[in-house]
């Protein structure tokens, strides 16, 4: 048995060991650059440097590396020794401040959306000291921010730091107008709930599309999905539950609160939770996540699947990003209270988020939007691609009451009678939970879930520290400069023209339904059902007022991602295209004629004894194959045919609209009629597993 308390956190710079490694006057001025912004002296960064590769090395380190999160949806990495050569020959190991603060990594192989050049190849990326460096793979990992040589920013992390402190500022106006004063501080924390797939590596390593894509091209539905949803919160099999212990090990020693996990909905789905964090601190923690997850399942002869939709007609996997703000103080600013009717602060946050998410609908349809997700929203497991806000009929009648100028009440809690003398009665909360709703209130925090399983969580987050921001500012100036005796009525009555303004986006109902959708679409929202609708919304005037008046992101910054996100999408699309192409040449149709020739030569033998071959079962399933081959034939050719049409130097609105209303289609018809065809020819003769094997497998 591990000792918990002492591996966690083991390779971690943290406050505990700068504490312990510092002089005491540069661990404090090292305080004031993570805590107030200021400017880091260079003297400071040289014993930070020192302390670290002391530590790095007692550690088992003998590189560092200034790990970043450029836009690829992962992290990158480049390594350098600590060893310096001496001119006597030997080596030393050395590592300055200059190094610890600068990198200069090539930027020009990094997706930039045509903000550089190809040939424009210097990049920087600079070391963010609210972020805890760690060792990983023998090497002193410092995160960092990445931009380019003229400085615009070509990561995830740089937007997601002004976002948080956006929300800082804005958040902390409005309460000092409030009256609280004594606040100084309010930091956004996430926790990231993390769905993935495990499947045997040997299965996996035979299957092409899911090697190539990270989905299954094809695959016919098995006589068992998760009908009997067996598998949710079922036992975990011993598998599956030595490479969580080993996960959760690997990942408590980077100091990730790894603290929840379950067998999720589909057969070989699972989950993982950790505690929430401070945001900047959980996306990074979610990317190690996702890394650490891959690396561990080949220990055990496992594939860790992140894709959004990895199988047809099960579940896909999402990651539920818990948001929310906290004082400096340590006071939830979206804890209703056992009165929430009576909590002003926590009334005004809540109005501000619902108007933030009615206003921005696109931005965060955006946040979630992927190739690979597109599959998975609006599916049975997953919120639909219409936004909308689930807040229980407690908070909905407290809303209700305010716009109509009145006072609301607040349920009393419910007890629960077990009808057993033995078990205790307990009370039950006030609100149900909604797990059709994809942006819900759930106690004291809102969970948003619509951001797919591969995703980082940093784009989610930034919308809504941005967006929220900007409604709490809007309120701080009406209220700025008022008697103090008004603040009250002036905020009650912003809160009563909020409400009426946006009370459109709350839902309480099934968002699964057709009926929903209908009623959406009365209620003028948008229902985004692809990457290619949402993305090019991007760059509206609204949207690119909304960030740069933030100082978020430049007008040439937000053009240059969506650029890279259609980008993406067309390359996604061509890469499966062409990848279910090569499967149903090389391997279904040569399994498909090899068994039609099987069952030819067995009706040729019965011809030649002189049976009746006529309306029997080989006869039909002779014309079944026929009839199957031909059309997997004429669907091979019209997918190629459709692809050979793309207009390749067309741009990337273009290209993305012609992939999901052409190529998308072309190869949905191929793949039905491959499935078919595994629905009917031997088994032995299909080309690689089936959804039996790979869901069933693990043991």
């Amino acid at each position: 048995m591990k000792d918990v308390p002492e591996i966690f956190g083991s390779l971690v710079f943290n406050d505990s060991v700068m504490s312990q490694r510092l002089p005491a006057d540069t661990y404090e001025s090292l305080h004031k650059t993570i805590e107030e912004g200021k400017a880091l002296d260079l003297t400071v960064a040289n014993a930070v440097a020192a302390a670290m590769k002391d530590w790095a090395i007692e550690k088992g380190a003998t590189h560092y590396t200034h790990w970043f999160q450029p836009l690829t949806g992962i992290t990158a990495e480049k390594h350098d020794s600590f060893v310096s050569p001496q001119p006597d020959g030997r080596a030393i190991m050395e590592f300055s401040g200059k190094e610890l603060i600068k990198g200069e990594p090539d930027a020009s192989s990094f997706p930039s959306g045509g903000l550089r050049a190809t040939f424009e190849a210097r990049g920087y990326t600079a070391w963010d000291p609210t972020s805890y460096a760690f060792i990983k793979d023998d090497s002193l990992c410092i995160p960092t921010v990445f931009c380019s040589y003229s400085g615009e920013v070509l990561d995830t992390k740089t937007p997601l730091l002004r976002s948080m402190e956006v929300i800082n500022a804005k958040a902390v106006r409005l309460l000092h107008l409030l009256g609280e004063t004594d606040v100084q501080r309010v930091n956004s924390t996430v926790g990231a709930e993390q769905e993935y797939f495990l499947i045997d590596k040997e299965l996996y390593n035979q299957r092409k599309d899911i090697v190539i894509t990270g989905r299954s091209l094809f695959g016919a539905k098995p006589p068992k999905g998760q009908e009997l949803d067996d598998h949710y919160f079922g036992a975990i099999k011993p598998v599956v539950m030595a490479y969580m212990q080993d996960l959760n090990e690997e990942l408590w020693k980077v100091g990730v609160y790894a603290k929840t996990e379950h067998n999720e909905a589909a057969p070989a789905q699972h989950e993982l939770a950790p505690v929430y964090a401070s945001t900047n601190t959980a996306v990074d923690q979610n990317q190690l996540t996702m890394e650490m997850m891959k690396k561990v399942a080949e220990r055990h002869g496992l594939a860790c699947l992140l894709h959004e939709k990895p199988f047809d007609g099960v579940n896909g996997s999402g990651k539920h990003n818990n948001w929310s703000l906290a004082t400096d103080s340590g006071k939830n600013l979206f804890k209703p209270g056992k009165k929430p009717q009576d909590n002003l602060t926590f009334l005004v946050f809540l109005c501000a988020v619902i108007a933030a998410v009615d206003r921005n609908q696109d931005l965060l349809r955006i946040s979630a939007a992927g190739a690979g997700n597109d599959h998975r929203l609006g599916a049975s497991e997953a919120p639909p691609a219409i936004l909308s806000v689930f807040l229980g009929d407690e908070l909905t009648n407290i809303l209700e009451a305010i716009e109509k100028g009145e006072h609301g009440d607040n349920k009393k809690a419910e007890q629960v009678q077990t009808g057993v003398e033995v078990l205790p009665d307990f009370k039950k909360d006030t609100a149900d939970r909604n797990r059709t709703s994809p942006f819900a209130f759930t106690g004291n925090k809102f969970e948003f879930r619509m951001i797919g399983s591969s995703f980082s969580v940093a784009d989610a987050n930034i919308v809504l520290n941005t967006a929220v921001a900007d409604v709490l500012d809007e309120l701080s100036d009406q209220l700025d400069g008022q008697p103090k005796e008004k603040i009250v009525p002036l905020a009650t009555a912003w809160m009563a023209r909020t409400i009426k303004a946006h009370k459109r986006i709350i839902y309480n109902g099934n968002n699964y339904s057709d009926e929903w959708v209908a009623e959406a679409e009365r209620r003028g929202l948008f229902n985004l059902r692809t990457t290619a609708d949402a993305v090019p919304l991007f760059v509206s005037e609204k949207n690119v007022a909304l960030f740069t008046r933030h100082h978020i992101f430049t007008k040439n910054e937000i053009a240059s991602r969506c650029e890279i996100m259609l980008d993406n999408y067309c390359k996604i699309n061509n890469i499966e295209a062409l990848t279910m192409l090569d499967m149903a040449k090389k391997e279904i149709m040569p399994a498909a004629l090899a068994y039609a020739n099987l069952v030819m030569s067995n009706l040729k033998l019965k011809k030649e004894i002189g049976l009746a071959i006529e309306n029997t079962e080989v006869f039909r399933l002779n014309e079944k194959l026929d009839k199957l081959t031909e059309q997997l034939s004429r669907d091979i050719a019209s997918l190629e045919a459709t692809l050979r049409a793309l207009d390749k130097s067309a741009d990337s609105l273009i290209r993305s609209a012609y992939y999901r209303d052409y190529i998308l289609p072309a190869m949905e018809k191929l793949r039905v009629t491959a499935d078919k065809l595994e629905e009917t020819v031997a088994e032995e003769y299909w080309p690689y597993p089936t959804y039996n094997e790979l869901l069933f497998h693990v043991k």
